[in-house]
């Protein structure tokens, strides 16, 4: 999509040269920055007070190595990520006030973050060819966290150059060398890093997250204009890599918690080249950018609750300016007033902008257009992407009211893959009631070969039958199939063939299953098998966060209970066949932080079993409010 329509003397022609690109005030101009509303300049200034007096947590080499010895990331990860927030709000608190006030401690900021061996995290370190352990220094490379870091270093020089070379005419050379050593000569010199999608491997959010501090990096930094066209021309060719292959539906099948950094980092990348070439680079009329976008307002249930399939959370609070800004590029107005919603959820005016300075900056230079902006959900009725096999419907248009039901097919080797193929939740009145876990804190297991040990990722965990004991497997082979799918305005239906999920022992010729909503009805479930072998029990699993009453054979009550945040769930009846099926449950402890601060202290599996089943066999689960 970019390099045939912007190619290198295309790109020499219109790339703006680094001394003329001016994408925001810097501090010295201080009408702009003195012309944010008073409650977020005091935001700002607070965060940047409590900053002045940080003591730069040690990075020391045990630390590290947490990692590779115990597979704990979190301590590491978190001393180092709140080194990065303080130097962050700093500099913005700087750039608010303009009175020098923070400049001693961004000169500490910046300083300390030369002297770490490495910018990004333990858990990347195997990008290096010496493997998990230390970092190696004569081997930098580039995960997400060091392209992060040297964005925050070049968006520093931008903004402050002379404050930054009145406390030292050294700093900003200091800051150069770093940034080319480590980011800019790696990214035009090599080729084999996975995420810019060179090589065999599929590239996932890593791309567009990458990319985007990536140009950033180089359009401030890099001094010689011929590396910078060169560079500039190889990022384009690395996001080709991401777009084209892009389901054209706008699917993000890594999930709406990660559409923060797939498609929204796109929308990044985008605009520092719109930005760096007057508008010459402009793909928004493109459908499959304006799909891109469209899919986070078609996958949310209600407020922060989105349909969590892959490694998403359940509650996401995406970027408001930036779903506002992409909205608006794409004249979507649906969009941008969710932009405006989230805005209004996390009290932009009064608490300020917290995300990365890169995101920070075109919050802040287009807040009163978000501001003034009416907010609104879009919530539409139905929602299908038949190339990531997802769909979603609610009993009506832009209300949370009633019942609502989202489901996916797919295969089980999609980006953060959960083992989930028919997997489906169910909401009422925009409240949880049928869920998908989601995923506890990242360890080292959640990426490596043991990953599908943990419970959130076995299917048995999902709304998903388990067959003979036997469950969904990983893998691409493990797919859904025969997918068909009708929404009118009585209602809606996504039916597919999961036996293709299990592998042989399962012993299973078919599992055809139909997902239904009934508009002001019911939501019905009704899976038809045909196995190949007979099979000692089947159990259809199902995971609530709410209390569960077995009230009668073939009715069990879901009963509202408090989760966190003040939250409760939904509430309901589920009605199941109790001349075929068994229920019991199963109580969860949350022990993860994660899930607890979504879930609570527990979640509860209902298992409906069936022991020595026929060969051939139909149900159907029933859910009303």
């Amino acid at each position: 999509m970019l390099t045939e329509r912007y190619p290198l003397e295309t790109l020499k022609k219109t790339l703006i040269p680094r001394d003329a690109w001016r994408p925001f005030p810097t501090a010295n101009e201080r009408d702009a920055w003195a012309s944010l509303p008073a409650p977020t300049r005091q935001s700002h200034i607070a965060r940047g007070e409590q900053a002045l007096g940080f003591t730069w947590p040690p990075l020391p080499a045990t630390l590290f190595l947490e990692f590779a010895r115990v597979g704990n990331r979190s301590r590491y990860e978190g001393q180092r990520n709140a080194r990065r927030s303080a130097l962050c709000d700093l500099v913005i608190a700087e750039c608010v006030e303009g009175k020098n006030r923070f400049m001693d401690g961004v000169a500490n900021g910046l300083w300390a973050t030369c002297e770490e061996t490495y910018w990004g995290v333990p858990a990347h370190i195997n990008m290096q060819k010496a493997g998990p352990g230390l970092p190696d220094v004569s081997e930098p490379t580039v995960d997400l966290f060091a392209a992060e870091t040297s964005a925050l270093l070049a968006w520093t020089c931008y903004l402050l150059t002379p404050q930054l070379d009145a406390v030292s005419p050294l700093l900003r050379p200091r800051l150069r060398r770093e940034i080319d050593r480590r980011i800019l000569t790696p990214n035009l010199e090599r080729d084999d890093f996975w995420w810019m999608g060179f090589g065999s491997r599929r590239v996932n959010n890593w791309n567009p997250w990458i990319n985007s501090n990536w140009l950033t990096s180089l359009l401030i930094m890099e001094q010689d204009s011929d590396r910078r066209l060169m560079a500039a021309a190889k990022a384009l060719k690395s996001l080709d890599n991401f777009i084209d292959p892009y389901p054209r539906d706008g699917g993000c099948d890594e999930g709406p918690g990660y559409w923060g950094r797939a498609g929204a980092s796109l929308f990044e990348c985008l605009e520092l080249l719109h930005s760096a070439t007057n508008g010459a680079i402009d793909v928004y009329n493109e459908p499959l950018i304006q799909e891109i976008g469209r899919f986070i307002y078609r996958v949310q249930i209600y407020d922060r609750y989105f349909i969590n399939f892959a490694d998403a959370p359940a509650l996401v609070s995406p970027s408001a300016s930036l779903v506002f800004r992409y909205g608006r590029r794409i004249h979507d107005e649906r969009m941008a007033a969710l932009g405006a919603h989230a805005a209004a959820q996390q009290d932009l005016r009064n608490r300020g902008v917290t995300d990365s300075i890169g995101r920070q900056l075109p919050a802040l230079f287009t807040l009163s257009d978000l501001l003034s902006t009416k907010p609104a959900q879009p919530l539409p009725r139905d929602t299908y992407l038949p190339e990531i096999q997802v769909m979603a419907a609610r009993s009506r248009e832009g209300s949370e009211k009633g019942l609502y039901v989202a489901a996916k097919g797919g295969h089980n080797a999609e980006s953060h893959n959960h083992n989930d193929i028919g997997s489906f939740i169910v909401y009422v009145d925009g409240k949880p009631l049928l869920i998908d876990a989601g995923v506890e804190t990242y360890s080292a297991k959640t990426f490596g070969p043991n990953r599908y040990d943990l419970w959130t990722m076995q299917s048995a965990y999902h709304n998903l039958p388990t067959i003979n004991g036997v469950t969904q497997q990983p893998g691409r082979q493990f797919a859904a199939k025969d997918i068909t799918y009708q929404a009118d305005d009585a209602s809606a239906q996504f039916t597919l063939d999961i036996a293709g999920a299990y592998p042989p022992e399962a012993g299973v010729n078919s599992w055809v299953r139909a997902i239904a909503l009934r508009r002001g009805k019911d939501i019905q479930i009704t899976d038809a098998c045909n196995l190949s072998q007979p099979v000692r029990d089947l159990t259809l699993n199902l995971l609530t966060p709410c209390e569960v009453v077995l009230q009668s054979a073939g009715q069990i009550a879901l009963k509202a209970v408090p989760l966190a945040d003040e939250r409760t769930s939904g509430s309901a009846q589920l009605f199941y066949d109790a001349n075929k099926l068994t229920a019991v449950t199963e109580a969860i402890s949350i022990e993860d932080a994660r899930l607890r601060s979504i879930w609570g202290e527990r979640l509860t599996r209902i298992l409906l079993r069936a022991e020595n089943p026929p060969l051939r066999d139909t149900w159907t689960l029933r859910v009303t409010q």
